[in-house]
């Protein structure tokens, strides 16, 4: 009867422990499953930002290459001031008849019969109609030209710029196609001579909006967005900031203030449309500033950008430790000396974090700046943020909306260089933050 009654726990102990074995190891699989749905999310979401990237940049690296045609011009009196009026009048100049030049320098470089005007247009259609804007400017700022020769690179027309990238295949009919065949073979005779040539694409950074695809550019535009984040840094910035301090250190804690509280996180996460059509109500149809203006879409952007700032630098605020605050007062400094002195300057790189994140947030947003029109065709450098203007963002926008194959590249060019402007900010930011963070 002892023997039983001694065995028996062990009886019941052995079930038991097999419980708990068979529970952790239950546990252990829930572990690793959750681990391994980890580990397939972010490879998941690795995979659709590589498939991204690598559209983005097989689509559009092409577009800091441009093909052009150098020819000797003949910068011909005849042509250009056939009347020697130029010293009396020099507006004459602007109105010369400079395609002529460039059929005329085709002519001779193609050796073409100058009556058989089939083949002749279709020399001229591999020139860029931009030519004569070139041929114009060369002119007008140096009239010495006239009467010379000079050795002058036109751009490409956008069909023979992609077929020279091989976007075109000239494999197919030429019914099928946009190039034909004899300009191919002009192409083949002006590449074994070395007229034919692809360079860095320097327009693409330069030139503004156009609706020749070789012709058209980014640099009306990103004067455009430097003039609207310029806006949002001096106006958003202060506001930001001081909005931040006295709702942190001085404002009363009651129902008013947890409810601004509220509203500025809500604001944060209102769709930036609903800023757009803010900016149209109050900025232009009330106030009467001007559409289009980088001024307005600057006004429109803080907007949408203070609820950003004001929420990083509370955080960064409340990140300083109360003994700051606390030693700062005892020492006899006042309650701003405290804040300005000391917590302030602990908190900066999480304030600049916020800033440059919301700029950042700014500089490529497009909904909002579509509703306040600028989405306008601007060929000229803005001279101030009252004169119409279009971003960045925007410009990509129209050009996505354009039918010419040539467009695609300079889309994808485009987005290159935005990202690439967002990805520099970004490290900017946790740069700063990890050189100036202090860890309490």
């Amino acid at each position: 009867m002892t023997e039983i009654s001694a065995s028996a726990p062990s009886a019941f102990v052995r079930p038991a422990q097999a419980r708990r074995d068979i529970g952790i190891k239950k546990r252990y699989r829930a572990e690793r499953r959750f681990r391994a749905y980890g580990v397939a999310a972010i490879l998941t979401g690795l995979f659709f930002l590589f498939v991204l990237l690598w559209t983005v940049v097989s689509n559009g690296y092409t577009a800091f290459l441009q093909t052009t045609i150098t020819l000797p011009i003949e910068f011909s009196e005849k042509v250009i001031d056939p009347k020697n009026e130029r010293a009396d009048n020099p507006a004459k100049l602007m109105t010369a008849n400079y395609p002529l030049l460039v059929r005329d320098a085709l002519v001779k470089a193609l050796n073409i019969d100058p009556s058989n005007r089939a083949l002749v247009k279709q020399a001229t259609d591999m020139v860029s109609a931009s030519a004569r804007v070139q041929l114009r400017n060369i002119v007008v700022n140096n009239q010495s030209a006239i009467g010379t020769t000079q050795n002058v690179s036109l751009l490409a027309e956008g069909n023979i710029d992609s077929a020279n990238k091989g976007q075109i295949d000239l494999a197919v009919p030429e019914a099928n196609r946009k190039v034909k065949d004899q300009q191919i073979e002009w192409m083949k005779t002006l590449t074994e001579s070395g007229s034919l040539t692809k360079s860095f694409n320097t327009g693409l950074f330069t030139f503004g909006a156009s609706s020749r695809p070789e012709a058209a550019g980014i640099g009306v535009a990103a004067l455009g967005s430097l003039y609207m984040m310029l806006i949002v840094l001096v106006l958003a910035l202060p506001i930001g900031v001081c909005a931040s301090i006295y709702l942190e250190e001085f404002a009363p804690k009651n129902r008013l203030t947890d409810l601004i509280e509220v509203n500025i996180n809500n604001l944060a996460a209102v769709p930036s449309i609903v800023y757009g059509l803010l900016g149209l109500a109050v900025f232009i149809n009330f106030a009467g500033m001007p559409r289009s203006a980088a001024l307005v879409g600057g006004l429109v952007l803080t907007l949408m950008t203070l609820p950003t700032i004001i929420i990083a630098t509370r955080a960064a605020l409340k990140a300083v430790p109360p003994s700051i605050r606390s030693a700062a007062l005892g020492l006899g400094a006042s309650k701003m000396q405290t804040i300005f002195h000391h917590v302030l300057p602990l908190a900066m790189p999480g304030v600049l974090t916020g800033t440059i994140i919301g700029l950042a947030h700014a500089l490529g947003e497009t909904a909002p700046l579509l509703l306040i029109g600028m989405v306008a065709f601007v060929v000229d450098y803005p001279g101030s943020p009252m004169e119409p203007s279009t971003a960045l963002p925007v410009q990509i926008y129209m050009w996505a909306n354009e039918a010419e194959r040539a467009f695609v590249e300079r889309t994808s060019g485009a987005i290159i260089i935005l990202l690439v402007f967002l990805v520099v900010m970004n490290l900017g930011a946790i740069l700063l933050r990890r050189r100036f963070e202090r860890r309490w």
